[in-house]
């Protein structure tokens, strides 16, 4: 089952200074956010995709979004830049904590051994976590539920056809994406970003994964039952392929967004970082 875990990066050398000073201070917010609501454990789920909601919710509200110094949690030694207004940040913070309690709960039920003790240990600390940000954000918890029912069931039935195992994801992440609007035009389009960003997600993990799933035996949509261990490089190409559509579609529904700042940050991410993470990642 796929979680969104760091595929949503930006091209760093690509950015200005202040762009990326601007990144990095969503990116400690977001983190310092997490600690505030849901204690300090809930700091480890940060990951560059939920940044990028951030980012996303924060481009799409009017005024200059005031920055001020603070010491890093993970090093005093260390001063962060951090946005005053944590509100923003308060939708990706739920996002992040409901979707680790989900993650940790898969985990928890497909892992055996030393594995399975660990995170038998370290679930009991993220429940009440989970239950504050679904009662702040009951659409998410909604949302990722059916995610997980739709998902687990196509998965048992061991679906081969890539369009309808990537759907779930897509479905999720476009749900989610749509709550950073209250307009009604703009929700239709952070939906279909949010959809395109969710197929991205879905099939680069799954060919990330594929040597991993066939090891420990786990689905993955790519197997095909002739025993392969590896992904030929026909079916990377492929794979190549169905990602720049995803992207592609992604972008042309980004121009479409009233972006009032960060529009540069986004599109960088969009852009340049989805196709430089695919390329790393799956070493083309």
């Amino acid at each position: 089952m796929k979680y969104l875990f760091g595929y949503v990066r930006i091209e760093k050398a690509e950015l200005k200074v202040k762009e990326f000073e601007m990144y990095k201070a969503v990116y400690c917010s977001l983190c310092k956010n997490l600690g505030r609501k849901y204690g300090i454990l809930s700091r480890f789920t940060l990951s560059y995709d939920f940044t990028f909601l951030a980012l996303l919710q924060l481009s799409l509200k009017d005024g200059c979004d005031q920055i001020k110094k603070g010491r890093c949690a993970f090093n005093p030694l260390k001063k962060c830049n951090y946005c005053k207004d944590s509100e923003a940040f308060d939708l990706p913070s739920a996002a992040a904590m409901i979707m680790l309690y989900y993650k940790l709960k898969d985990n928890l039920a497909d892992e055996k051994g030393f594995k399975k003790l660990g995170y038998a240990l370290i679930f009991p600390f993220f429940i009440f976590p989970h239950k504050r940000a679904a009662k702040n954000f009951p659409e998410i918890e909604d949302t990722v539920s059916d995610y997980i029912k739709n998902q687990t069931e196509l998965e048992n039935n061991n679906c081969k056809e890539l369009d309808r195992i990537a759907d779930p994801t897509a479905i999720m992440l476009s749900e989610i994406l749509k709550l950073c609007s209250e307009d009604e035009v703009q929700k239709r389009v952070l939906e279909r970003l949010g959809y395109c960003i969710g197929r991205y997600i879905y099939i680069l993990d799954a060919a990330c994964d594929f040597e991993e799933d066939v090891k420990r035996k786990s689905y993955n949509v790519f197997k095909t039952g002739n025993n392969k261990t590896e992904l030929s490089e026909n079916e990377l190409k492929q794979i190549e392929a169905r990602l720049f559509v995803c992207i592609n579609e992604a972008c042309a529904a980004f121009e479409l967004l009233d972006i009032k700042k960060y529009k540069n940050i986004l599109g960088n991410i969009l852009y340049l970082g989805l196709e430089e993470t695919f390329k790393k990642e799956l070493k083309i």
